[in-house]
């Protein structure tokens, strides 16, 4: 539902003449009306961290989702119907006064009047005037219907009017009286207590109207009347009674859950350990799917405990806002170093000083090894743009001493001696000295220097075969084995003319893989606040802990292969 809709039907109920009578259907189109600003804002500070974190632009419109129109509305309404409330006791107030000297008008009448013609004439107009008088408290109504009644009955019964009435008057009375009994006992089926309260008061005007029954049955009557007059009391009573200890139990609710979102929130941000703001984010935002479920508390303390747990949730996402903006500028200014390297490197791409010109693309390199991550929006096109220029320039030169192969060909001479050496070699029993002397062949091997264009790739794919089958030769157990194959690996492949391009891509591959194991971490980590605290539950906590360590001792090694493999 558009917030349009919700204001127009806000107008639809506040423009009732009965204003009290909606004020349920207002309050609770308020509290969906609120929850439904909650969402539409926290679907914004999403959409806004979201563009931030990616640096684009944040396309959505800004908006407070109608919320200054509805209140406006609504407050109106508020005092439209506080004055209406007002109004109403002022009223009601003024009626019970009234009723009081009706009250004490038939007294007057009773103990004083002598002359039946004007007591019954006083009756009858004093009847008359009180059927016209409104509403009275709630809480004064039973005792003013009982005085009355009573006054009533004492009219009926010592005015010597009753004299002259008909037995047949008072046997119809009996039966009267007797089906509003019954009326009063079909109150139990309606639900509605509102309208329960309205068809009592009818019933009790009523009662009060019909006329005296014979005497030896009306202590009957009375008693059974005045049964269910009060068992409808109590009804009503216990209805608004539970009423509130409903509200008073979820406000209870509200507030404790707003203990645990502040303490969340203030342990979050004043963590000093690096925050994951995607989980802690869902975590909060099942803060507030949970608040949702709650109901109704009493108005005014419901009100101030959602003012605090909406700034709570503000304050997270205010703090979250700084954090990402405080991120993106550092990228920033990383990505504008590195514009600058790769401006210095377009420079240096067509010269054709390869010694000294490669020194210092050389230094660009390791500088921008050392600048930082420019962020997922930059890092990648300017690495491209930037390895780009420095290929350019690499390439060039591979291609001038390609051209001089002819003087490789005593280094192929020599390169052909060690591979002869290498694969009659018998590997020592001793394992250490096996893995340094095959070391051994391959400082040799890429100490010797370049070969023939034609053969470098059959003399580099014989090293390697020979290379392999002596390692794999060799019995090595557990992390101790994993260790010595990567270092014979990365010796290997240094022997390789295009070294730098596959050791770079050892990299990229393996931090492709710490990326990946990363985010099952945060799955899991995210998986465990899930778990109750029972035996089962914390059965399957542990199991999931072990795989987050065992994930985390795989990252750990992954990063130690990184650090082994050397700068090209």
């Amino acid at each position: 539902m558009a917030h349009q809709e919700y204001i127009d039907q806000l107008i639809t109920l506040t423009e009732s003449e009965e204003v009290l009578s909606v004020s349920k259907s207002v309050n609770e189109l308020r509290s969906k009306f609120d929850d439904y600003v909650l969402e539409e804002e926290r679907k914004q500070q999403i959409a806004q961290i979201e563009a931030e974190e990616k640096n684009e632009e944040f396309l959505g419109e800004l908006s407070d989702f109608g919320k200054e129109t509805f209140y406006e509305i609504f407050n109106a309404y508020k005092v439209k119907r506080s004055q209406k409330i007002s109004d109403k006791k002022e009223e009601e107030q003024k009626n019970l006064q009234h009723k009081k000297s009706l009250i004490k008008r038939l007294q007057d009448v009773i103990t004083q009047e002598e002359n039946i013609g004007a007591a019954f004439s006083s009756f009858k107009e004093i009847q008359d005037e009180w059927k016209e008088v409104g509403d009275i408290p709630r809480d004064n109504r039973n005792d003013i219907q009982s005085d009355y009644s009573k006054l009533i009955e004492d009219f009926f019964y010592n005015i010597k009017i009753y004299k002259d009435l008909k037995d047949h008057d008072y046997h119809r009375n009996e039966q009267l009286k007797t089906e509003v009994i019954e009326r009063l006992k079909g109150l139990k089926e309606i639900k509605s207590i509102k309208e329960v309260e309205q068809q009592l008061k009818l019933i009790q005007n009523e009662f009060d109207e019909i006329g005296p029954v014979p005497n030896e049955k009306w202590e009957v009557i009375k008693d059974a009347y005045w049964t269910e007059v009060r068992s409808v009391y109590e009804r009503i009573n216990r209805f608004y009674e539970d009423r509130k200890t409903i509200q008073i139990e979820n406000l209870a609710k509200k507030e404790a859950l707003l203990k645990e979102a502040t303490h969340f929130v203030e342990e979050t941000l004043n963590s000093e350990e690096a925050i994951n703001w995607d989980a802690k984010t869902n975590e909060l935002i099942a803060f507030q799917n949970t608040w949702k479920t709650i109901g109704f508390g009493p108005k005014k303390e419901n009100e101030i405990v959602w003012k605090s747990f909406r700034a709570v949730c503000d304050q997270f996402f205010e703090a979250k806002k700084t954090v990402f903006e405080k991120i993106h500028a550092e990228y920033n200014g990383i990505a504008d170093k590195k514009i600058k390297l790769i401006e210095k490197v377009e420079a240096l791409k067509t010269s054709t000083d390869w010694k000294e010109t490669s020194n210092q693309i050389i230094q660009l390199q390791k500088q921008w090894k050392t600048i930082g991550h420019a962020g997922k929006k930059h890092e990648q096109k300017l690495w491209k743009k930037f390895r780009a220029s420095c290929d350019a320039f690499f390439n060039a030169r591979q291609k001038h001493f390609e051209e001089a192969d002819k003087e490789f060909d005593s280094n192929l001479e020599l390169k052909n001696q060690l591979l002869d050496k290498i694969e009659s070699f018998k590997l020592p029993a001793d394992k250490k000295e096996a893995i340094n002397t095959l070391r051994a062949f391959s400082t040799e091997f890429n100490e010797i220097g370049k070969v023939p264009m034609k053969v470098k790739d059959a003399v580099y794919n014989r090293f390697k075969q020979l290379m392999d089958n002596h390692y794999g030769s060799i019995k090595l157990e557990g992390a101790e084995k994993q260790k010595a194959l990567f270092e014979a690996k990365i010796d290997t492949i240094q022997a390789s003319s295009d070294s730098g391009k596959m050791l770079d891509k050892m990299k990229f591959e393996l931090r492709k893989d710490i990326e990946k194991i990363q985010k099952e971490v945060a799955l899991l980590e995210n998986n465990l606040g899930f778990f109750a605290n029972s035996k089962g539950a914390n059965a399957l906590k542990l199991e999931v802990e072990k795989k987050v360590q065992a994930a985390n001792n795989q990252i750990k090694e992954l990063r130690n292969k990184i650090k082994l493999i050397p700068n090209e």
